[in-house]
């Protein structure tokens, strides 16, 4: 075995993936032999994987700039990627750069320059005009998700970008669809295309509900009752939407948190990071969560508003059935509403009527220290397993930043691990431990 494989295997053990899927081989050998590759894959199939895997394979580690730029549409996307590529332990030095996060952060990062960079076009492109990049040394170029970075108005960021790059030599292209044209700019002369937009998962299930106009909101906590324990997403089409429904659970007393646009960024990541660690099992949101966020584990979707757009429903029902797991796409079907002609006929589900949505049994902390003070996910567990006395099944998600960190805990046992662990040491720093609020709830 070479050592590219056993590094390969080294990286896939630490992601707790037993094996690549056929998109995710398919892309390597592509990558590996080709200089211009374009991946076609639906939502949640592993694309990040798919192109990370032989890019770090064919780093070197004698070149101290940066030697790939990742562009993406969103910051949750950066994040994300950030995180996996960081997970996987490579020993490159990995930064994402997008709007909201502060430029002084920044200009820390890229003070020392990573070997790969993540960014969002218009922060990138700022950089380079401020030479805070130095973009001649970059040899690779991924652009993540291109489609929804045209849609939303990034094409002038992105021609600057491409045209900065003098020294690319392999350029890699992915997108959940193919409803946008490879722009002439990228400059494409021959690429190798994988195409497995029709490999859908045959794990999904759509059910379909009728909810009349005036209960529309009964029938949904209704529909969240018939479904139980189980976490997914509930998509609108409008912020406004989001408002109503918001407040209407929150009546209920129905724990949830919201992600739209207009919400601030770190308002954004701690509602993903209480949804990924159970805290909540319900998230409220537009199509900006059809896509580009790590919500593993989906077990389904709620279509509350139905897309006005194909492409915006096979990115929602993406959400849920991924890679080998099962899924649901609800449909909410308003009375004397007639079903898009992008939806097949589906005989409507008879719900229960009498069961509210459980609620979950975690809660989330807040711990004031992060990776700039080389604090490790088994310090935050070490901490709370022998100090603060939890079981090991006590203990929920841990999830690290630069500057602190979220531990998910039982709901019973927080008051006492904030009184027993707050001010404590870890690694050398006294952390502050407090409990991060419940619900991040629809605000303007």
């Amino acid at each position: 075995m070479s050592n590219k494989n056993k590094d390969q295997q080294a990286i896939l053990k630490k992601l707790k993936i037993a094996a690549l899927n056929p998109m995710q081989e398919a892309a390597q050998d592509a990558i590996q032999l080709t200089d211009e590759v374009i991946i076609l894959s639906p939502t949640g199939t592993g694309k990040t994987i798919a192109f990370l895997l032989p890019i770090i394979a064919e780093l070197d580690p004698n070149k101290k700039n940066i030697q790939v730029l990742i562009l993406v549409p969103s910051r949750e996307l950066a994040i994300q990627i950030e995180q996996v590529a960081k997970e996987m332990g490579s020993g490159y030095k990995v930064n994402a750069v997008y709007g909201g996060r502060s430029g002084y952060k920044d200009r820390l990062d890229l003070k020392h320059p990573p070997t790969i960079l993540i960014g969002t076009p218009g922060r990138v492109a700022d950089h380079i005009r401020r030479e805070n990049i130095s973009a001649r040394q970059i040899t690779t170029l991924v652009l993540d998700e291109f489609d929804k970075s045209l849609e939303t108005g990034f094409e002038k960021e992105m021609k600057a970008i491409v045209f900065a790059l003098p020294n690319v030599t392999k350029k890699i292209l992915t997108s959940a669809t193919e409803k946008v044209a490879v722009p002439s700019f990228v400059g494409l002369r021959n690429p190798s295309r994988l195409d497995y937009l029709d490999e859908v998962s045959q794990q999904l299930q759509l059910e379909l509900v009728h909810a009349p106009i005036k209960y529309s909101l009964e029938t949904l906590v209704d529909l969240l009752g018939h479904i139980g324990a189980a976490s997914g997403i509930v998509f609108c089409n409008l912020k406004a939407t989001i408002q109503v429904v918001s407040q209407f659970l929150t009546d209920r007393k129905i724990p949830h948190a919201c992600f739209y646009g207009g919400l601030e960024q770190q308002d954004r990541e701690r509602s993903l990071i209480q949804f990924r660690n159970g805290t909540h099992r319900i998230l409220v949101a537009t199509d900006l969560a059809a896509r580009g966020i790590d919500v593993p584990e989906m077990d389904y979707i709620i279509h509350y508003e139905l897309p006005l757009k194909k492409e915006e429903f096979i990115h929602r029902n993406g959400r849920t059935a991924r890679m080998n797991s099962n899924g649901t796409a609800y449909l909410l079907q308003r009375e004397g509403k007639a079903l898009p002609d992008f939806i097949e006929r589906i005989e409507p589900l008879e719900i229960s009527r009498d069961k509210k949505p459980p609620s979950s049994h975690w809660n989330t902390l807040h711990i004031s220290g992060g990776r700039k003070d080389k604090i490790s996910k088994g310090d935050i567990a070490g901490l709370f397993l022998k100090q603060g006395n939890l079981q090991k099944e006590e203990l929920g998600l841990i999830e690290i930043k630069q500057d602190y960190a979220f531990v998910a805990v039982p709901k019973s046992k927080t008051e006492p691990l904030i009184k027993l662990l707050n001010n404590k040491r870890l690694k050398k720093k006294k952390v502050r431990i407090s409990r991060l609020l419940e619900g991040l709830k629809y605000s303007k």
